[in-house]
């Protein structure tokens, strides 16, 4: 937030923590769904669905004021151009690819938490568009030297892992910087026409369905 903005606004806010495990339906609790699409035991555990909502709803009044500010609330505005303005305060989610195709096993309650993310968002830039506010998802793949990676894929340097990573089209796992450089454009000027969207930052993975045999591993 630039030091010039009253500490009421904010430009831009990200949502959408990942709360993964392997587990089949027939062996998986409702506590155990329930600690992925609301949150765990603790109050401030919430992940996911009820996470990336309660975030949202957080910030939104400091991202409309923030849309006023940078003149980009069109239809709130009496002195907004119509032109495109430098900049528009956004909303992004970190989602998924492994509900797109249904073919990824042992992951029903991330792939229902993932899609209902999406939705989320999809109903956020339709409502909050009029105040200058964009919503958007960066759907990773599986990116090497996170924590998913780390608990779920096989170890660096493995045969598994070897052929898991010929699996994705682009024939490797992505980076935290690929990531992070998604980010950076979604967010900035570049995208300030882009809202409602899903980026998929996967190395084509998703395509070839199950998201390269991992998909969701993040």
């Amino acid at each position: 937030m630039p030091s010039s903005f009253p500490k009421s606004s904010a430009d831009w806010n990200r949502a959408g923590a990942a709360g993964n495990f392997l587990a089949p339906i027939d062996q998986l609790s409702p506590n155990a769904f329930k600690s992925v699409i609301v949150g765990g035991l603790s109050p401030y555990s919430d992940i996911d669905v009820l996470g990336s909502f309660n975030t949202a709803k957080a910030t939104l009044p400091h991202l409309r004021t923030s849309a006023l500010e940078h003149n980009a609330a069109p239809h709130h505005s009496p002195t907004a151009p119509s032109s495109a303005p430098a900049f528009t305060p956004s909303l992004l989610f970190i989602s998924a690819t492994l509900h797109y195709t249904g073919t990824t096993p042992l992951q029903s309650h991330v792939s229902a938490a993932k899609a209902a993310i999406d939705s989320l968002s999809a109903s956020l830039s339709i409502e909050h568009g009029p105040f200058g506010i964009r919503s958007n998802v960066i759907a990773p793949g599986a990116i090497s030297g996170t924590e998913g990676i780390e608990r779920l894929a096989p170890p660096e340097g493995s045969e598994t892992r070897r052929e898991l990573e010929k699996n994705v089209p682009l024939g490797r796992f992505g980076s935290v910087r690929e990531i992070s450089d998604a980010t950076l454009w979604v967010c900035g000027p570049a995208a300030g026409w882009v809202t409602g969207a899903v980026v998929v930052v996967d190395g084509g993975a998703w395509r070839l369905g199950g998201g390269g045999g991992i998909g969701g591993i993040q």
